[in-house]
């Protein structure tokens, strides 16, 4: 049955390839971004189809839309564009779930939350299940983005509760892959960037913290996934396949056959040592898991990250205002 679909954020990496996946499957999609991180590049292959619109709205701004679902993606997930204005960020990962859950309650819409592994901070369990409550500084550089989605969390709880709206809760977990901004700041798009211009790469601290990446197109099925089940506890989605810094660093320099050095630099302020997710309920209530191997989703990335370096993106990316 065709449904309307708003999403939050739909012009950026991972909302850009739910948007295509949602209309491949017959959905009207509606998309919402102020386009801080999103990119009308990411949507260019939409424009045409007569079943998508765009809004360049914020979302911490109230709106009135009528819609049966709501995929709220929006706000910035990178260290450098988040504390780029984290009293924004905050205000976009508040103000932006109260402003979606009200539509939610008032069309009476299923409302998803993209939530984030950062809600368990610098992790004293491993690998991090949904039970876990987490190691969060609350006063940090990273606290903008750590305790806005916390307390996104909450919202969603609470509108639950009180209001009976219907809720999921996706804490999500490392992400790549193609759409990825250029200047994303995040450690796969910093590696190929570096490695795909001969420059050097920089490890921070030991270089054995760990990540565990999920290809974006494991990550949208599991949130279309999660949306069409009935499971309303909050559930980690990402790729149980832990990887240290410093090894993503060697494999990326090997895959783009660069000639870059690895280099190392001071750990940024609370950046956590381990992020691994348990991702056993997903499997069990969404019989969901990643199907995309790292070798293999690093080398589509890099394909496309290549395909830039040639084209106009490239440039104007690279020109635009680094945070």
């Amino acid at each position: 049955m065709k449904k309307r679909i708003l999403i939050t954020g739909g012009a950026g990496f991972i909302g850009s390839h739910l948007c295509g996946s949602l209309l491949e499957n017959g959905h009207e999609v509606i998309c919402l971004d102020n386009f801080f991180t999103g990119s009308t590049a990411n949507i260019v292959p939409f424009m045409h189809n007569p079943y998508f619109s765009v809004l360049r709205h914020d979302v911490s701004v109230p709106i009135s839309l009528e819609v049966d679902q709501i995929y709220n993606l929006a706000c910035p997930a990178s260290p450098v564009h988040y504390q780029f204005d984290p009293v924004q960020t905050t205000k976009t990962s508040v103000m932006g779930a109260i402003n979606m859950l009200d539509i939610a309650k008032r069309c009476g819409a299923r409302i998803l939350q993209a939530s984030t592994s950062e809600v368990y901070g610098d992790p004293h369990e491993h690998p991090q299940k949904e039970s876990y409550w987490g190691n969060v500084n609350p006063i940090g550089i990273r606290s903008c983005y750590d305790e806005g989605k916390r307390c996104a969390e909450a919202l969603f709880y609470d509108y639950k509760r009180q209001h009976n709206v219907d809720i999921r809760v996706a804490r999500i977990f490392n992400t790549y892959g193609p759409n990825m901004s250029i200047n994303d700041g995040r450690v796969i798009s910093n590696f190929i960037m570096a490695a795909i211009s001969d420059r050097p790469l920089t490890v921070y601290g030991s270089g054995t913290q760990t990540r565990s990446l999920c290809f974006v197109s494991d990550m949208v099925r599991g949130l279309i996934a999660l949306m069409e089940s009935n499971y309303t506890d909050p559930i980690n989605l990402g790729n149980s396949a832990e990887l240290s810094i410093s090894e993503i660093a060697i494999r990326v320099v090997s895959k783009c056959q660069s000639v870059s050095m690895i280099v190392t630099g001071p750990l940024p302020q609370d950046d956590p040592t381990q992020r691994c997710p348990d991702i056993s309920l997903a499997m069990t209530e969404l019989t969901w898991r990643p199907a995309v191997n790292f070798d293999d989703g690093l080398s589509t990335t890099i394909d496309y990250f290549q395909a830039l370096k040639f084209g106009d993106t490239w440039e104007q990316q690279t020109n635009f205002a680094t945070f």
